[in-house]
């Protein structure tokens, strides 16, 4: 793809928290939480006073699945995508299918009205979708689902593609920072995984095999559909997940990870071999991108004495409302502490007739004072706060003001909220915010390009491209992409 596409080399995402659902939202909607309104996987809704999943809602039910009946849909996106877009302009003659592992990477890059979107079931190990879509799944989908494909595929425990002395990317196997698959007694190869996925079918998100899957799923799609074989443009937009979930439990410089990137780049030759020949060389367009990047592990970065450290977010909301009782005689005034944000009770505070600000500006006070806090801003007043650019504008872009806790907190660099093993995402850091984009196949020109783009400028060019007008929310710009015919 470096070789025959367009590469940006410098791609950001301009908001925070950088989590996945927030960037699958973005790429498509070209826009930022503040808007679209996919404020994190999950959040604290505050009309409501409770959590909620980004694609929850009550009014559909899981549609292919076993065990408890999930209500899934696009429903709380609050803009169109730019495959609705595409769909719009063609009347609905356009083809859009969505397909991850993951509910929500299938869901809301599909739009509001796509023609489906899939994903796995860690209770049955099949592809279901919503009832938002389907009463039944597709025919082809019961098809794909009998050859049960991950048992074949992990009919082998899960070995190193090479001899581990060639892994020059990755530190040693067996480290004490990363976690082990539940009942391992290490972390190194081989990952026995075979049996477990008899009891455990879930497991297969844990390894490069569950691209493989998503990727041979995504074939199926295609020819079940017969995307791209008509007069209009069809998308399919296909989220190969499991590298996310090898990168939480072992961190980005694991043989694992290493592993997972030497296997995806032979699937998605494969991928494109077959796309060669059932739609033609160059008549398809590829966009490779990223929902986010991924921190280092904080003990790999305690080993080599970088600066680092927990912050450990939930810890914080008792000692937080303690010191508060003390100070306004009112016990549980923060109900959470998420996605970097404190989220305060706000119907206790009105039923108290609590002074709000002060109660803000006590909590920042206490806040800015715990180890690896930089920045705590009042988002309703961030506008007076010393916080230097770009942090201040991703603030800004990832607050909505429903969904979204009152005060957002920026931690020091090295620093964040997750586990003790393995990694995981969320800050502004570039570590967290830099993803590749690249474009490939259809009038691109090869090249590339060091100036500084952003995620939400990926819908816009996509719709430049293909003639469409740009999502209802979209905020980016459309980016000069070299064709063929310049």
């Amino acid at each position: 793809m470096l070789r025959k596409g367009h590469s940006f080399n410098n791609t950001f995402i301009n908001y925070v928290p950088s989590m996945t659902a927030v960037g699958h939202a973005s790429i498509y909607t070209g826009s930022v939480p503040a808007i679209h309104g996919i404020a994190g996987n999950e959040w604290f809704d505050l009309e409501t006073g409770r959590m909620v999943y980004c694609t929850d809602d009550s009014t559909t039910h899981l549609v292919g699945g076993e065990g408890a009946p999930e209500s899934m849909s696009p429903r709380q996106l609050l803009t169109t995508t730019w495959t609705d877009e595409l769909m719009l302009a063609t009347n609905f003659r356009s083809k859009v299918v969505g397909v991850s592992l993951k509910d929500r990477a299938a869901i809301l890059p599909a739009g509001h009205k796509p023609t489906g979107a899939f994903w796995y079931d860690d209770q049955s190990g099949k592809f279901v979708s919503s009832s938002w879509y389907f009463q039944n799944l597709p025919a082809w989908v019961e098809a794909f689902n009998s050859q049960q494909l991950g048992q074949q595929l992990l009919a082998h425990e899960w070995e190193s593609l090479y001899p581990a002395a060639t892994y020059g990317q990755s530190t040693n196997d067996q480290v004490t920072w990363e976690r082990p698959f539940k009942g391992a007694q290490t972390t190194s190869f081989p990952h026995l995984v075979k049996q477990r996925f008899q009891t455990d079918k879930g497991i297969i998100r844990n390894t490069p095999m569950g691209n493989t899957l998503i990727l041979e799923f995504a074939k199926s799609a295609i020819e079940s559909y017969q995307l791209g074989s008509g007069n209009v443009t069809d998308v399919i937009a296909i989220n190969c997940a499991s590298t996310d979930y090898i990168g939480h439990q072992f961190g980005p410089n694991s043989m694992e990870v290493e592993d997972a990137y030497l296997r995806l780049d032979q699937d998605l030759a494969s991928f494109f071999k077959y796309l060669d020949k059932k739609i033609g060389v160059d008549n398809y367009l590829v966009v490779l991108t990223a929902d986010h990047g991924a921190a280092q592990s904080i003990g790999y970065l305690e080993s080599l004495r970088f600066p680092t450290g927990w912050l450990r977010g939930k810890e914080k909301v008792k000692p937080l409302n303690e010191s508060l009782a003390k100070r306004f005689r009112t016990d549980g005034l923060v109900k959470a502490i998420y996605n970097y944000q404190v989220y305060f009770d706000m119907a206790k505070i009105a039923a108290n007739g609590l002074d709000f600000q002060a109660i803000k500006a006590y909590a920042i006070g206490y806040l800015r004072l715990e180890p690896g806090v930089q920045f705590v801003a009042d988002m309703d007043n961030i506008a007076q706060i010393a916080i230097p650019e770009p942090i201040r504008t991703m603030m800004v872009n990832g607050y909505h003001f429903k969904r979204s806790g009152q005060l957002m907190i920026i931690q020091e660099p090295g620093w964040f909220d997750g586990p003790l093993k393995g990694t995981t995402h969320g800050t502004w850091n570039p570590a967290d915010t830099q993803i590749p984009l690249i474009f490939m196949g259809w009038k691109i020109k090869a090249g590339h390009s060091n100036e500084r783009v952003h995620i939400t400028d990926i819908a816009p060019t996509l719709s430049s491209l293909l003639n469409l007008q740009a999502p209802s929310g979209s905020i980016g710009k459309a980016l000069h992409v070299q064709l063929k015919s310049d």
